[in-house]
């Protein structure tokens, strides 16, 4: 596909007028470093000697952040609980200047925390706090009853599934039928066990291994991934799919059309995240009318910007003008 980059700046230059809502598991992540010089005397693992410590918000509150810094205002609908970690997670977002008003305390589930030990540049380990049940029913009314008071001041929703209970299928339908309704997007970041949830969305973003998990089908070369695209589309029935390949890009299905689009990615340090950022640049694209080709190529641009910084990433508006330049 040709790039206009007129057109494209053009489309990033009016993100700023979007709101989104992005629906989903909210993380909070916990990073400890040091150093390990020596093995335990007690096991046979590292001691290491810590000596910086960070929290910043991960799951759907990343994509938050994303949305932030590409100029777009953004709410967060989800679950914490009741404890020190939902409210240092809770804090984090608002200094972000991401709204809060849609998020729901519960006292019977733990705020999930990961947090991830490294030393010497390697991590050694990750510690997983959570809950992966469903919402109670109570929970789940709680949230639907506060996104239909608020949808219509979204242009977009984003669902963003990391199975940590909150979306299950009572939800996502009712979110499908709300934003048909008020001719809202609605996108998806899927889990690779939930694919059955996503029936008529506005748009799937799947990476390769969760496209695959979807129709239970391995391809054995790149040449057959516009079969394994037709074959989700036949199933779900979104009204297109876009599948993150990596290194290699992007493939776009539309209609009965595929777009394969090369990755615009200069060195890759680091994957964390990119598929939040993905996401986020496709939705706000399409919010600014912008074609699914265009929106997918402005979403290429981004993941190419974050696979190249360490850690879970953002892209920034001046970022993606300076990438397309290069481009």
């Amino acid at each position: 596909m040709k790039i206009n980059k007129k057109k494209l700046k053009s489309i990033i230059s009016s993100f700023y007028r979007k709101n989104i809502l992005v629906v989903g598991d909210l993380i909070l992540d916990h990073h400890i470093s040091g150093r390990a010089e020596r093995i335990s005397p007690e096991a046979p693992v590292p001691v290491v000697w810590a000596n910086k410590e960070s929290f910043s918000p991960g799951g759907a509150a990343n994509v938050g952040l994303n949305i932030r810094a590409l100029g777009a205002k953004v709410s967060i609908c989800g679950v914490i609980g009741s404890d020190h970690f939902g409210s240092k997670l809770f804090s984090h977002i608002k200094d972000n200047k991401i709204s809060s008003q849609i998020i729901v305390r519960d006292l019977s589930r733990p705020t999930t925390l990961k947090t991830r030990i490294i030393a010497n540049n390697q991590q050694l380990v990750r510690v997983d706090w959570e809950s992966v049940e469903p919402l109670s029913a109570k929970t789940n009314k709680m949230l639907l009853d506060k996104v239909r008071r608020h949808i219509d001041d979204f242009d977009a929703v984003i669902v963003e599934d990391y199975g940590k209970g909150v979306i299950n299928p009572s939800i996502v339908e009712e979110l499908v039928e709300l934003c048909k309704a008020r001719k809202k997007i609605i996108t998806v970041d899927p889990k690779e066990e939930h694919f059955d949830y996503y029936e008529n969305v506005t748009s799937l973003t799947p990476n390769l291994k969760e496209a695959q998990s979807a129709v239970n089908y391995k391809i054995r070369s790149k040449d057959e991934i516009p079969l394994l695209g037709k074959m989700i589309k036949e199933r779900l029935n979104p009204d297109s799919l876009l599948i993150t390949l990596g290194e290699d890009g992007m493939m776009l299905f539309v209609e009965d059309k595929s777009y394969h689009i090369p990755t615009a990615a200069l060195e890759v340090y680091d994957v964390t995240g990119a598929g939040d950022t993905v996401i986020s640049a496709f939705t706000l694209s399409l919010c600014c009318q912008a074609k699914y080709q265009d929106a997918a190529m402005i979403a290429n641009f981004a993941a190419g910007i974050v696979v190249g910084k360490l850690g879970a990433s953002t892209a920034s508006k001046k970022e993606l003008f300076n990438i397309i330049d290069e481009n």
